[in-house]
């Protein structure tokens, strides 16, 4: 195993929409809560540090000016500055390190979609430039499927003088939905000066491994694992079961910890799931 491996947490949006509906809350936006129920997000925040997370991710994830404006009377900033001041409250004291959590749009940039480069510069500048007021220590931009939307971000993210870290979501063969490799992340993103690449979400740890293996020997960047525990399962009974538990996800990730440099969990994951990485870490 390698040394010094951080610790991240697990998912935010499936955690959050677990808690809400337990407590009998609508199923909303998850941003929403920053500001309607963040007891939510403080809660959250320190079962993953208890768990043993070192870093932790804020409720920005989806938080963009277009999402936000669409589904609320809030503002971006408004719920970016939110989400990140909770998280920096709720684990105030602690030896964990926030990171600004942020998501790629859900239009496409030209020549797939509408989208101009100009426009997307606007929405990250605004994003990124309302959380980094309330001083996250690192700002993640995930679960981006297209390099040239993740670019712009990057670029964006760069100005502020904290790590950035960079994931894509890769399919099996180690494209994105895109079609960008993982030869193509490594290129475009080193000359900006991106602090660590790899890849989230979409894919199992099983079937991530092979992926996040591919970037060993082609980058000195740190690597960022944070595979998916699975979609949940439908039973005859109608009950539901995540496709993998805790410990087959840990299990499956124990492969990866000879040579990434952070590791978490994805949509699927909680809490259980964080507390099964520490125990195979020796944390």
């Amino acid at each position: 195993m390698k040394e010094n491996i951080t610790l991240m947490d697990g998912a935010v949006g499936t955690s959050l929409w677990a808690k809400a509906e337990a407590k009998g809350f609508k199923k909303d936006p998850v941003w929403r809560y920053n500001i309607e129920h963040p007891e939510l997000i403080a809660e959250l925040a320190v079962e993953y540090a208890e768990a043993g997370a070192e870093l932790i991710l804020a409720n920005t994830f989806g938080a963009n000016g277009p999402a936000v404006k669409r589904s609320s009377s809030y503002t971006a900033p408004e719920v970016v500055s939110a989400g990140v001041r909770v998280a920096k409250q709720a684990l105030a004291g602690r030896n964990v390190k926030i990171a600004m959590s942020i998501g790629p749009l859900s239009a496409l940039m030209e020549p797939y979609g509408d989208l101009t480069e100009e426009e997307v510069t606007e929405i990250y500048a605004e994003m990124i430039g309302a959380g980094m007021k309330e001083g996250p220590d690192i700002i993640l931009l995930q679960t981006f499927i297209d390099l040239e939307m993740m670019r712009v971000a990057a670029v964006e993210a760069k100005k502020y003088g904290v790590p950035v870290f960079c994931c894509l979501t890769f399919e099996r063969k180690g494209k994105t939905m895109m079609g960008n490799s993982v030869e193509d992340m490594i290129e475009t993103l080193e000359p900006l000066g991106v602090d660590a690449l790899g890849m989230n979400c979409s894919l199992g740890p099983d079937l991530a491994v092979p992926v996040i293996k591919e970037f060993v020997g082609k980058t000195s960047l740190p690597l960022v694992f944070k595979p998916n525990a699975g979609k949940p399962i439908l039973a005859a009974d109608g009950t539901t079961a995540t496709a993998y538990s805790a410990k087959v996800f840990a299990d499956d990730v124990v492969p990866a910890l000879d040579f990434v440099d952070y590791v978490g969990g994805c949509c699927g994951s909680d809490p259980s799931y964080i507390r099964e990485l520490a125990s195979r870490m020796g944390k």
